[in-house]
């Protein structure tokens, strides 16, 4: 069933291509050293690296810097919500979300699968745009290597059921069981992530 659904979101998987493409071109660099300051406020659930320290945070370390800056927009603006996100974000200057998002951008992210596990087996409705490994293969697509399963879960279900939305990830996520999801999760909770300092 999932290879069918990826198979039959091929044009929609090109037209993101396209608007993501565009959406990057739009985005100033920053200054990871100022990031790095801001960073502080960051650090108690993402980590100052951007390895989180809390189960239901996401690691934002070597995030592709275009996803950064869309995602604190949408929590400043209101588009995207959480209990925490949301009173952050609005407290963010447009320079202040280009510098945080070019510091955590300039960690390395390097995953890897367990010992035994092919590639082959990854979810195809994922890797073509999250990688096999769970490491973004588009600018504007988080990292999924190394999450929590509770991370993930919890994702998918927003986009599923509303809370969140996105072209591509609301009409995959409205496809899926739980059972699925679940399984989706635990892939990329399954993969070993190492975030490595910038050089």
């Amino acid at each position: 069933m999932l290879r069918a659904l990826f198979l039959g979101l091929g044009g929609v998987f090109l037209a993101q291509a396209v608007f993501v493409s565009a959406a990057v071109a739009e985005v100033p660099l920053g200054d990871p050293a100022a990031g790095r300051k801001a960073a502080g406020m960051c650090r108690t659930c993402h980590g100052i690296d951007g390895f989180a320290k809390i189960p239901i945070a996401p690691h934002i370390g070597g995030e592709p810097a275009p996803y950064l800056v869309h995602q604190l927009i949408a929590f400043r603006n209101g588009t995207r919500t959480h209990e925490m996100m949301s009173v952050v974000a609005k407290s963010l200057t447009d320079q202040a979300i280009v510098d945080l998002a070019a510091w955590y951008a300039s960690q390395k992210a390097v995953a890897s699968l367990p010992a035994g596990v092919s590639e082959d087996a990854a979810p195809e409705a994922c890797a073509a745009c999250h990688g096999a490994e769970g490491l973004s293969q588009m600018e504007d697509v988080p990292n999924l290597a190394g999450e929590t399963t509770m991370y993930i879960d919890t994702q998918l279900k927003a986009f599923r059921n509303g809370k969140r939305s996105h072209e591509i990830m609301s009409e995959i996520s409205a496809e899926l069981s739980s059972d699925q999801i679940r399984s989706l999760a635990e892939w990329y909770a399954a993969v070993n992530l190492e975030i490595k300092p910038p050089e």
